[in-house]
């Protein structure tokens, strides 16, 4: 079996993850600086606004984290099941006549 491609794809989802959320909060809080620039006023509802998107955010970001990483403890117990199935001797090969 090929187990290599799955930790590819846990390394991948858990990037991907923090990439994803990286962006929503810095998106967030760009918007956010620009809305309290133009009206000033509003700062505290656009603070509170933005505090709770980018709490909701980080808890999806954390919710992709614990799913990848719990796929790739999946994989890591897949890996060692087969390696105690496997041969653990080699033996040499018969000498045809």
């Amino acid at each position: 079996m090929e187990f290599g491609l799955g930790y590819i794809g846990v390394g991948i989802a858990a990037g991907v993850a923090i990439l994803g959320a990286g962006i929503g909060i810095g998106r967030i809080g760009g918007s956010a600086a620009e809305g309290i620039g133009r009206q000033p006023e509003a700062s505290g509802k656009i603070q509170t606004a933005m505090i709770i998107s980018a709490a909701l955010i980080e808890g999806a970001a954390l919710f992709a984290l614990v799913i990848a990483f719990l796929a790739g403890g999946t994989l890591n117990e897949a890996v060692k099941k087969a390696s105690e199935k496997a041969p653990t001797s080699v033996s040499a090969p018969a000498e045809g006549k």
